[in-house]
């Protein structure tokens, strides 16, 4: 195992560290325990606040995107470890500006219990507490059981266009509205080419042949649709992309925003070169592609692979999408 570490056990703990020291106007923590992050600075009164949580090892999912026009506070766990209802609230007391707190994670068993638990602790504080669980994964439940289904990059899109709702001083209900609706309308799909190495264990967490890839593996190594010989980039990604199309489905009418996501050890050039396939195949629909990011959104540690997002607009979530944002991992001027 050849990683930039100190002991293994503190690294993530290490690496809190160095990104509040490297973004301190930006970012700070609650309660003497840096796996608490809420955005630096005052809080807007009767802004609702939202909140995110997950394990770690998937930067810039899912602290970095604690900032302006995004989230206001984020609870850290453990590598691939739900954070603990303590920390969740403590993230909730932080940023409670007087109108609610909104909760939004992946559909995950521990984060759902933790999240349910801190929920329970804000209510005896008297802060409302709403929440939506992302799960757009379309190779980990079929169609007609979402709710199975694992919150893995897409969220992306859920945090962009809920974070812009929240600085209009909408309501915690017509927060959790757009949250609700930007999920449902997103729909992703992954391919693995390497496996990852947790610190701790030091050791793959499964393992590819040379040659092989796995389509639709989660990015914690969950087991994907099928393994087989690694294909040509345009072949992987004609595998790939009708799933994600023909399940809303995407209609030839409809405008879209595209996120191909890097998995931690794939490079930029080999990400455009899948998109180019990519936006082929999704214009020869008919479908209107509206703006791309490209990029590491959700990682899985040193896991070479990719996943594509599909986002289906209406004039509202474009509007929302459109809108600046700026954290230390992520950064977008106003569009049009």
């Amino acid at each position: 195992m050849k990683k930039f570490i100190n002991d293994p056990r503190n690294f993530v703990n290490d690496m809190l560290e160095g990104i509040l020291f490297a973004h301190p106007g930006q970012l700070t923590y609650v309660n003497d325990d840096r796996h608490c992050i809420v955005k630096a600075g005052p809080k807007k009164e009767g802004k609702v606040g939202i909140a995110t949580g997950g394990g770690s090892g998937h930067l810039p999912l899912f602290l970095g995107y604690v900032g302006e026009g995004l989230l206001d506070g984020c609870a850290v766990g453990d590598v691939f470890q739900s954070p603990s209802s303590e920390q969740m609230f403590e993230v909730t007391k932080a940023i409670d500006a007087g109108a609610g707190v909104l909760y939004i994670y992946g559909n995950y068993g521990g984060d759902i219990m933790n999240f349910d638990m801190a929920a329970e602790m804000a209510s005896m504080e008297d802060i409302r507490v709403e929440q939506v669980v992302a799960g757009e994964d379309v190779a980990s439940a079929p169609k007609g059981e979402e709710g199975k289904r694992r919150g893995v990059a897409g969220i992306f899109y859920v945090y962009k266009c809920t974070g812009a709702k929240a600085d209009e001083l909408a309501s915690l209900d017509e927060v959790k509205r757009v949250a609700d609706k930007a999920a449902a309308n997103v729909r992703t799909m992954g391919v693995a080419l390497s496996p990852n190495i947790i610190p701790e264990i030091g050791r793959p967490q499964f393992s590819l042949g040379e040659n092989e890839m796995e389509i639709g593996m989660g990015i914690h190594g969950e087991p994907g649709i099928r393994r087989g010989e690694l294909r040509n980039a345009d072949d992987i990604v004609k595998e790939m992309l009708p799933p994600i199309l023909d399940d809303l489905p995407f209609e030839n009418t409809d405008e879209v925003s595209i996120l191909m996501n890097g998995l931690g050890a794939t490079p930029l050039e080999e990400l455009y070169v899948l998109y180019r396939s990519v936006h082929k195949m999704v214009t020869d629909r008919g479908i209107t592609v509206f703006n791309v990011y490209l990029g590491e959104f959700a990682t899985s540690l040193e896991m070479a692979g990719a996943s594509i997002s599909v986002f289906r607009l209406d004039s509202e979530l474009k509007a929302l999408l459109s809108k600046s944002a700026r954290s230390p991992f992520f950064e977008q001027l106003t569009i049009g």
